[in-house]
């Protein structure tokens, strides 16, 4: 080994420092989903608490003194009111009158607007041919062709019937269309790939699939026919909810009508429900 061998490397380049080791990367926070889902025991807890959290405010503000009772009666006067009307055969009366009404009314609104919406949704030229005219008629208020029903039908049944069909129609047959192109594509190509006829696969794919928007269309449209019933009676009727509020505003009344109001909550309620469990009988894949 010769002496420049042996030497130490004074001048050698020192050896690379090791790299820092890079900091660990906390674990990403797990997002919760949007939609959550309760337990049954806390969804009827909350249902129920919806209802007894109103009754209380309105318990307290009526046993306050704050406000006149003859302008916000106490629940107690709107109970023993309500029993009052239903012993006297009044309030089932009325009510038996506006249900036939919401029955020929909103039942004849759903057989002009399913066939329709459901040709608007299937065919290529009923959209173009039918849309502009209902686009424009839905935004026409029903209550503003009152005085022409009147002049054209007279102030008996017919004209709250009309009034009903022109509130719900057209609104009902654009839900429906919607609900109806709401089928995927894929499932028509299959069914035509399959040799399905156009008509079969209407009546076997298409309607199936929409028929659960269908009837939330229809759940959506049964509380415009309860609006518009009370409206019809208001004017030139001798019978019927809102008949029966006209006549208790006219001597200040306000426990009826908060009775009435009640009845026709509870009414609309249990309509919902019905077609809510018909969805789901009819639908159970649809989720």
């Amino acid at each position: 080994m010769t002496a420049a061998e042996a030497m130490p490397r004074e001048n050698a380049d020192p050896a690379p420092a090791p790299a820092p080791a890079a900091p660990a990367r906390p674990a990403p926070r797990r997002t919760r989903p949007l939609t959550t889902s309760v337990s049954a025991r806390t969804a009827w807890l909350l249902r129920c608490l919806s209802i007894l959290v109103p009754l209380a405010v309105w318990q307290a503000v009526s046993a306050s003194g704050r406000v006149d009772p003859a302008f916000l009666p106490s629940p107690s006067a709107v109970w023993a009111a309500g029993v009052d009307m239903a012993a006297g055969g009044e309030l089932a009366a009325d009510l038996a009158a506006s249900l036939g009404r919401i029955a020929a009314g909103f039942g004849l609104a759903v057989l002009i607007s399913v066939p329709l919406g459901f040709a608007m949704g299937t065919l290529g030229w009923a959209q173009p041919l039918l849309e502009p005219a209902v686009g424009i008629l839905r935004y026409l208020p029903a209550s503003a062709f009152i005085p022409l029903l009147i002049i054209w039908l007279g102030i008996g049944e017919a004209s709250k019937v009309a009034l009903l069909v022109l509130g719900v129609v057209f609104f009902n047959t654009l839900m429906t269309a919607d609900a109806v192109r709401q089928v995927p594509h894929r499932l028509l190509e299959v069914s035509a790939t399959l040799g399905a006829s156009r008509p079969r696969v209407a009546a076997r794919v298409v309607f199936p699939y929409a028929l659960p928007g269908i009837i939330d269309a229809m759940r959506v449209n049964a509380a415009a026919a309860w609006n518009f019933v009370v409206v019809a009676e208001l004017v030139a009727a001798t019978s019927g909810l809102g008949y029966r509020i006209t006549r208790a505003q006219r001597f200040l009344q306000t426990d009826r009508i908060f009775a009435i109001l009640v009845v026709i909550g509870l009414i609309g309620l249990a309509i919902d429900v019905t077609l809510r469990l018909l969805r789901a009988r009819v639908g159970r894949w649809a989720r």
